[in-house]
């Protein structure tokens, strides 16, 4: 079954260079939407549904820590599993965004098959 993707990050480059770089993992992929903030994320979440996360943490208006602590505490949005890419790679945020309830976690800059095994590690455990 194809996955629908949303990707966040406020940089349109960044978001074109993950959408390549999925496009690398050999992930079957039905459709791309994109927003540049957790906001934007929030309204578009609200319009259709995505089965896979991958959000920035430093973003303007609501940074990824927001957008994914909104995500938990929502019931049905909570199930929607989250990746965090992004370059702060330090132990303690890692924890505290996994502790947040994101799935996975990959630093960037990244290799296609890292970020594959993170994608197919989070969709394992949204099924368990």
């Amino acid at each position: 079954m194809a996955l629908n993707i949303m990707i966040v990050d406020d940089s349109p480059v960044m978001r074109a260079f993950i959408r390549k770089v999925v496009g690398l993992t050999g992930l079957d992929v039905g459709e791309y939407c994109e927003a540049g903030d957790g906001e934007e994320a929030l309204k578009s979440l609200g319009e259709r549904w995505v089965d896979l996360v991958l959000t920035d943490i430093n973003m303007p208006n609501m940074n990824g820590e927001e957008f994914v602590r909104h995500m938990e505490n929502d019931d049905l949005l909570r199930s929607i599993p989250v990746i965090v890419v992004s370059t702060d790679s330090s132990h303690s945020r890692v924890q505290q965004m996994l502790a947040l309830g994101a799935r996975g976690y990959v630093s960037k800059p990244f290799l296609p098959g890292a970020l594959r095994d993170e994608v197919e590690r989070a969709l394992r455990g949204a099924n368990d």
